[in-house]
């Protein structure tokens, strides 16, 4: 299990501030939601928790140890070994296959290739894109895409996840597979961390941290 938090956390675009002196205490073992109004910096928050933005000010804690401000290979690494990632635009590479773009994370991190493809098409399958496998990216719908997405974001089973926005492109009936695959992430003992603009979706989780 991985806890994730930040420490008085700041951010600014340019001399534009977007986020100050924010403290948050991410749990394992739940669905935590960042939600707020257009603007507020829900993305960024986990941009920043995520490793993938420095601060500005105060930093970000995994485990108790500040990282946000640690050198780039570090965060890198860290990123790598501890946690997924779903892009709010899935950002799949358009020249490989679905299940190679699932695959890369897991052959990133060394595992065995036969036991993460695997892996893989069971993830595919789950999320109801198992039939898409051998397409590109291109000849997927973004619904699809962003399910692709989550898939490569689960294929190391990592103790952290971090999802930008990842039903905003579904119907309801993706979303629920969507969520309840978030669930059982959560339920094996992640830390799961979803920025959103649904409702529905922060009534329903576990935890939730509000930006005005």
């Amino acid at each position: 299990m991985t806890r994730v938090g930040a420490q008085r956390l700041g951010f600014t675009y340019g001399k534009v501030p977007v986020l100050a002196d924010v403290d948050v205490a991410l749990e394992p073992g739940a669905v935590t939601t960042l939600s707020g109004p257009s603007g507020s910096g829900k993305s960024t928050l986990l941009y920043l928790l995520a490793l993938l933005l420095r601060p500005a000010s105060g930093d970000v804690v995994w485990d108790g140890r500040p990282v946000g401000r640690a050198a780039d290979g570090e965060r890198a690494r860290l990123r790598a070994s501890l946690s997924g990632f779903v892009f709010q635009d899935a950002m799949l590479d358009p020249s490989r296959t679905v299940l190679d773009n699932v695959l890369e994370p897991a052959l990133y991190a060394g595992l065995d290739r036969r036991a993460a493809g695997r892996r893989a098409r069971d993830l595919l399958d789950e999320l109801g894109v198992g039939h898409r496998a051998d397409h590109r990216p291109g000849e997927v719908s973004g619904g699809q895409a962003q399910r692709v997405a989550l898939c490569r974001a689960l294929v190391t089973d990592p103790p952290v996840l971090f999802c930008d926005e990842p039903t905003g492109n579904l119907d309801r009936d993706a979303t629920e597979v969507v969520w309840a695959a978030l669930g059982a992430c959560a339920d094996r003992g992640a830390t799961v961390v979803v920025a959103t603009h649904d409702l529905d979706l922060v009534a329903r989780a576990g935890a939730r941290v509000v930006l005005a």
